[in-house]
């Protein structure tokens, strides 16, 4: 039987198990977010629906939107859009960003990866860049619903490491549900295609080994055919 809870249900009182969409208070888990409660390894909150509300901690693709200095703001498939400030531009540690100047660093339409670093109660984002921190234009964005993340991410990451070894790509998942994919054009393609067809069939049994026995098959002829 599944549980449905909403932001502030208690949950559990096994701290050690919390984890996301989770938070503890005077011993005692509660949610932070709409939906189910898995309680398989550690406790989380998995959500039903709806648009991406970000936790801190979560690794994120985002869109620059705006530019106001100093911040960028970004849109992160949510329906708050992030900030992100001059200070935390690890281009800049040996100097300061003018004003006028930001555009130069990232400009409108660039895609990024950076870490949720703060939310407060307001929905105020703010986000720091990871390393390796701008996307270039030689791959593919696709977006997903964040809710079907888990799914192409397979249980201990068993599903996106037999993608990534079949379709010969890099392949980023952003917890946002945007998903970066770098390879040659058909290898592209191919992983495109199968990582929707995973999200179409989430909810379906054996599925793994369907995606398993598909890419098998197109390894040995594309004779096979598309997708069903």
């Amino acid at each position: 039987m599944y549980k449905v809870v909403v932001p502030g249900d208690f949950i559990s009182e096994e701290t050690n198990r919390a984890g996301e969409s989770t938070y503890v208070e005077e011993g005692k888990v509660y949610a932070t977010r709409y939906g189910i409660v898995d309680e398989r390894e550690e406790i989380k909150v998995v959500a039903l629906s709806g648009k991406y509300v970000p936790v801190e901690g979560d690794v994120v693709i985002g869109r620059i939107a705006e530019i106001s200095f100093p911040y960028w703001i970004v849109d992160i498939a949510s329906p708050y859009d992030a900030r992100l400030h001059v200070s935390e531009f690890a281009g800049a540690s040996d100097k300061k960003i003018e004003f006028g100047y930001m555009n130069s660093y990232l400009d409108l339409g660039d895609l990024i990866m950076a870490k949720v670093m703060n939310v407060n109660v307001l929905m105020r984002i703010e986000l720091a860049l990871k390393e390796d921190f701008k996307i270039g234009s030689r791959g593919r964005l696709i977006e997903i619903s964040h809710t079907k993340v888990p799914r192409v991410i397979g249980r201990s990451g068993s599903m996106i490491r037999m993608l990534k070894e079949k379709c010969k790509c890099f392949i980023f998942i952003a917890k946002n549900g945007r998903i970066w994919i770098e390879g040659r054009a058909d290898d592209m393609d191919l992983a495109s295609e199968v990582i929707l067809k995973i999200v179409s069939e989430a909810h379906t049994s054996g599925l793994t080994d369907r995606i398993a026995d598909f890419l098998d098959s197109f390894g040995k002829g594309k004779s096979q055919g598309k997708i069903g």
